[in-house]
C-alpha cells in the first residue's frame, strides 16, 4: 500500500533549488533512512512530507486517513504545560480528557462540590469508552523508558530534554508514517538503544534522518539519498550504499571528464571562427551551444570539510594521573574512588547516562574542579583544546570570521598566515556565511564552526564533549581520520557507538552511582567486557532478552492473568511516589537539606526506577503471551 507519493517536487530559498524535479513512493511497513550532506534539504523534505511547507512545484499525494507524527530538528516555541501533557497530547482528544479529569481530581481534594463529582463522572466513562486509561499507561511507560520526569514543566526545561519530550510525544501516538529528523540527539546510549528496540518491533512506517550510523544499520532496509537537488533510491543496507555510492561517484567523475575534454575540442575549434560559418558546420555549432548550456547546468558535489588540527609541542609522556580520586557534591559521591594512568597518544572515551557526571569527571582531570580526595597529578608542557557540546564558547551575536579570529582578518595555522575567509572555505563556510552572525547558523554549521575554532588553536590535548550532533556522516568520518592521525591525547564524551569504537582505545565507563570502570577499547569492547549482571546492565534494554520472552508466547494462566491486571495499580503507586520526589528535589531548598537524607532520597528513586523498569518488562512479557 503506497502512504505518500511525491511527483515531480521542487522546492527552494534562493539559489540553487534544494528539489528539482524529484519523485518519491512510500510504502507501508518501510524503514527509510534519509541521508545526505548538511545543507541538502532532509529536513525541508520532511517537512513537505508533514504538510508544513508546500513545493514550489509539483503535487504530494497521501493516502486516505493516514496519520503522520514527526519529530522536528527545532522545538516549537508555543508548546506549554507538564512533560507528562505535553507527550499525552499525541493522543489528541483524548489526552484533554485524561488532563481535564486529573484537574478535577485535584479540585476535588480542595472543594466538595457536587458539580465537579458530576465533571469528573463524566470524563471517567468517557476514559473507559475510548481506552483513556491505556493511553495513560502508554504515556507513562515511554516517559520512563526515556528518562523523563513527568511532572516538570516543559517550558523550563533545557533543549534536549525538549527534543525527548517531543520524541516521546510522536512515539505514543502510533501514527501510520512516523518521521525522525535526527532522533538520537541529546539522548545517551541507554535512551539509543531503547529507541532501536522500540522502532524495530514498530508495525508502522519509518523515515528517519540521522548521524548514527549504528542506529542506521539496525534500522534501515532502504536508503533514499539526497544529492544536489536530486533524490536516489537505494534498496540495499547501509555497507553496500557505500560500495555502490562508491562506484558511481568513480563513473561519474569519469563521464564528466569525458564530456569536458570533448567541450575542450569543440570550444578550441569554434575559436578558429571562419570554419563554422560554413553551411555544414552549423549542426556542430549548435551541438556546442547545447554542450555549454549542460555544462552550465551541472551541479558539481559539494566539496569535503579539509580538518586539520594543529598540534603543539609534544607533551610529557605522563599527560594524567588520578589515584583515588572521589568528588561529592553536597555528600553525595559523583566519582568515587576511581584511579586512571593517562599517557601521551591515549585516546579515551567516557560514557554513562545523562546527567552522571561525565563532564564534572572531565573537569577534574583537566584540574578544573579540585576532588575531594585523592590526588591528581598533570603532565608537563599540556595544551588543551576544548569543544563544548552546549556550544557556549561560540558568541551568538558575533559574526563566524570573528569567531574565530576576533575581528582580525588573518589567522595562523601551522606557523602560516592564512586569511580567514579562506580557513572558513575549508569548513564549507561561504564569504556570505563567514561575515553573517552566529544565530543564523543551523546546528550542523555551529559544529563546523566549533570545530574550525578548535583547530584554529595548537593542541597536544583535544577534548571533546558530545562532538557528532548534528554532523553529516561523510564529515564525521574525516572527524575519525583526524582524530586517529592525532598524536597528542584525547579525551571524548560521545553517546555515537560507532564513532567510539573506531576512534577510542580505552573507556571510562559510569556504571552506578559514582562507580567508574576502565575497559581497554572502544563501546563494542565495553559490551564483550563488562562482568553480567553490573547495574548498568538494568539500565541498557535487552533486545535480545525481549524477543527471547515473545518467542515463548503461551496462553496465560488464571495468575498470570490477575498479575497482568494489578500492572496499572502497581505503576501508578510507583509513579505517583516518584513523581512525589522529583517534586521535592525540584524545590530549590532541597540541597540544604542534610547530605544522609539527600542521598536517601537519591537511591529511593534508583530503586523505584529499577521497580518500574522490571514491572514494565513482566508487563511486556504477559502481553506477549496474552
Amino acid at each position: 500500500m503506497i502512504l505518500m507519493n511525491l511527483k515531480n517536487v521542487s522546492m527552494g530559498y534562493g539559489g540553487p533549488l534544494l528539489l528539482e524535479n524529484v519523485n518519491l513512493q512510500i510504502e507501508q511497513g518501510e524503514r527509510i533512512s534519509l541521508i545526505g550532506r548538511n545543507g541538502e534539504g532532509k529536513s525541508t523534505l520532511i517537512k513537505i512530507l508533514m504538510g508544513q511547507v508546500s513545493p514550489d512545484h509539483g503535487s504530494v499525494g497521501i493516502s486516505h486517513g493516514i496519520r503522520r507524527a514527526c519529530l522536528s530538528q527545532e522545538v516549537p516555541e508555543e508548546i506549554r504545560g507538564s512533560v507528562f501533557d505535553v507527550v499525552a497530547s499525541g493522543y489528541g482528544d483524548a489526552a484533554i480528557t485524561l488532563s481535564e479529569f486529573y484537574r478535577i481530581s485535584q479540585l476535588m481534594s480542595r472543594n466538595e462540590d457536587p458539580s465537579l463529582f458530576r465533571k469528573l463522572e463524566g470524563f471517567q466513562q468517557t476514559l473507559d469508552e475510548t481506552d483513556g486509561w491505556k493511553m495513560e499507561q502508554k504515556v507513562n511507560k515511554v516517559i520512563t523508558r526515556l528518562t523523563l520526569e513527568p511532572n516538570a514543566v516543559f517550558d523550563h526545561l533545557s533543549a534536549g530534554l525538549k527534543r525527548r519530550v517531543l520524541l516521546a510525544k510522536a512515539l505514543v501516538s502510533d501514527p501510520d508514517l512516523l518521521l525522525l529528523d535526527e532522533p538520537t540527539n541529546h539522548l545517551d546510549i541507554r535512551a539509543i538503544e531503547y529507541l532501536e528496540e522500540y522502532l524495530a518491533s514498530y508495525s508502522g512506517t519509518l523515515l528517519f534522518v540521522t548521524h548514527d550510523r549504528m542506529f542506521l544499520k539496525k534500522l534501515a532496509n532502504r536508503i533514499i539519498e539526497m544529492d544536489r537537488g536530486s533524490l536516489f533510491n537505494w534498496k540495499c543496507n547501509y555497507d553496500t550504499f557505500l560500495k555502490r555510492k562508491e562506484s558511481d561517484l568513480a563513473s561519474e567523475e569519469k563521464q564528466n571528464a569525458t564530456f569536458d575534454k570533448k567541450l575542450e575540442k569543440e570550444e578550441k575549434w569554434i575559436r578558429q571562427g571562419v570554419k563554422a560559418r560554413r553551411t555544414r558546420n552549423e549542426g556542430r555549432v549548435s551541438a556546442l551551444e547545447k554542450m555549454r548550456e549542460l555544462r552550465k547546468q551541472r551541479r558539481n558535489q559539494i566539496g569535503s570539510v579539509r580538518l586539520q588540527a594543529q598540534e603543539a609541542e609534544k607533551s610529557g609522556k605522563l599527560v594524567i594521573e588520578a589515584e583515588q580520586i572521589t568528588f561529592q557534591w553536597d555528600g553525595i559521591d559523583i566519582v568515587r574512588d576511581f584511579s586512571t594512568t593517562i599517557l601521551r597518544g591515549d585516546k579515551v572515551g567516557i560514557i554513562g547516562p545523562n546527567g552522571v557526571g561525565k563532564t564534572t569527571l572531565l573537569k577534574i582531570l583537566l584540574g578544573e574542579i579540585p576532588p575531594t580526595h585523592g590526588t591528581l597529578r598533570l603532565g608537563t608542557r599540556i595544551h588543551v583544546a576544548y569543544f563544548d557540546q552546549l556550544r557556549a564558547r561560540l558568541d551568538e551575536d558575533k559574526t563566524v570570521q570573528d569567531n574565530i579570529c576576533n575581528g582580525n582578518d588573518m589567522i595562523t595555522v601551522n606557523q602560516k598566515p592564512r586569511h580567514v575567509i579562506g580557513y572558513l572555505q575549508d569548513f564549507l563556510f561561504t564569504p556570505a556565511q563567514a561575515r553573517s552572525p552566529v544565530r543564523t547558523l543551523s546546528g550542523g554549521e555551529r559544529n563546523r564552526l566549533l570545530l574550525a575554532s578548535l583547530f584554529a588553536k595548537e593542541s597536544n590535548v583535544l577534548v571533546m564533549d558530545e562532538p557528532t550532533n548534528d554532523l553529516d556522516m561523510e564529515t564525521l568520518e574525516l572527524l575519525e581520520d583526524l582524530l586517529l592521525n592525532y598524536s597528542g591525547t584525547l579525551l571524548l564524551i560521545s553517546h555515537d557507538r560507532t564513532f567510539l569504537n573506531n576512534v577510542v582505545t580505552s573507556t571510562l565507563v559510569f556504571e552506578e552511582m559514582g562507580k567508574v570502570t576502565e575497559y581497554v577499547g572502544g563501546y563494542d569492547d565495553w559490551i564483550s567486557q563488562r562482568p553480567a549482571g553490573t547495574p548498568l546492565e538494568k539500565q541498557v534494554p535487552q533486545t535480545k532478552k525481549s524477543m527471547q520472552m515473545k518467542n515463548t508466547a503461551k496462553k496465560l494462566s488464571y495468575n498470570e492473568q490477575r498479575e497482568l491486571n494489578s500492572f496499572p495499580g502497581k505503576i501508578e503507586a510507583l509513579e505517583k511516589e516518584q513523581g512525589m520526589l522529583y517534586a521535592a528535589m525540584s524545590d530549590p531548598k532541597f540541597y540544604q537539606r542534610e547530605g544522609t537524607e539527600i542521598l536517601s532520597i537519591k537511591e529511593r528513586l534508583g530503586a523505584l526506577e529499577r521497580m518500574l523498569e522490571e514491572v514494565y518488562a513482566r508487563w511486556e512479557h504477559l502481553e506477549s503471551k496474552s
